[in-house]
């Protein structure tokens, strides 16, 4: 039986994938904030490479109708907000991720797997400081 919820949120995640971007993770937040039902949060090794996924997921869900209410960060490349309402993308550049870790912040967030995630090889663990 699928799930409506994580069926709609494949088209962002084809989307973002369409740049290879990496350490994908689909947080789903509903019942943690009214701010959006889900955050994709990904990666990219570059600045450049941050830009272009941003936005080349911009233009493939343009195709679907789906228009951002507003983008934040592309001029750096550091981080990329793109927010589609229900479904906030973020795009980070590796460094800046470890950093802000939004997934520790959002701890308590279910993991969703879509359709296209399900042959993705699995993100790598966080890495701490406390072992160097």
């Amino acid at each position: 039986m699928t799930d409506p919820f994580v069926d709609g949120l494949d088209v962002y995640v084809r989307a973002v994938l369409g740049k290879k971007a990496g350490e994908l993770i689909v947080l789903d937040v509903r019942n943690l904030t009214s701010v959006a039902d889900a955050f994709i949060i990904c990666s990219g090794r570059s600045n450049r490479q941050v830009q272009a996924i941003a936005e080349h997921t911009h233009k493939e869900l343009k195709k679907q109708r789906l228009k951002p209410l507003s983008v934040e960060g592309m001029q750096e490349g550091h981080w990329v907000l793109v927010d589609y309402g229900d479904v906030i993308i973020h795009v980070f550049y590796e460094p800046v991720r470890s950093f802000y870790d939004l997934e520790g912040l959002w701890i308590d967030a279910g993991r969703v797997e879509t359709e296209s995630m399900k042959n993705l090889p699995p993100p790598e663990p966080a890495k701490d400081n406390f072992d160097e």
